[in-house]
């Protein structure tokens, strides 16, 4: 059972995605760990993905930052544990939250992850999203 209150639900593929620009990120971009860090970053406007645990308890540690990202309009998705998100972001420790501020090498699966998370909330994708969609589910 989950503690943090889930304004939409992940996909467990997506969850995995995340935590690989993750560690992606940590090697060749810029990675912040820890909900205090991933808050100032937001409030700045420099990250570009904050990722949230489904297990953080108490859930108030991290509750603000969903009301925090989309006030900034900067995506959130949420992965399955502290202890997975600390491992993907470089940490030996549970990281509660991390926020991505340079992708790196990841720039590509950032942006498809991004798209993703846009379609799972019902906001506006990009054209080129739209027609990559369409050609998965055709199977070419």
């Amino acid at each position: 059972m989950t503690s943090v209150y889930v304004k939409f639900e992940v996909p467990e593929e997506l969850m995995k995605k995340t935590l690989d620009l993750f560690r992606i990120a940590k090697d060749s971009g810029k990675v912040r760990r820890g909900t205090n860090e991933v808050t100032k970053s937001v409030e700045r406007e420099k990250a570009k993905l904050v990722a949230i645990a489904l297990d953080v308890d108490p859930p108030e540690i991290v509750m603000h930052l969903p009301i925090l990202c989309d006030e900034k309009k900067i995506p959130y998705t949420y992965v399955s544990t502290k202890k997975e998100l600390g491992e993907a972001s470089g940490i030996n420790v549970n990281a509660a939250s991390a926020c991505i501020e340079d992708e790196g090498e990841g720039k590509n699966l950032l942006r498809e992850i991004i798209e993703e998370l846009k379609r799972i909330r019902g906001e506006k994708v990009s054209e080129e999203a739209e027609q990559k969609l369409r050609k998965e589910k055709r199977g070419t």
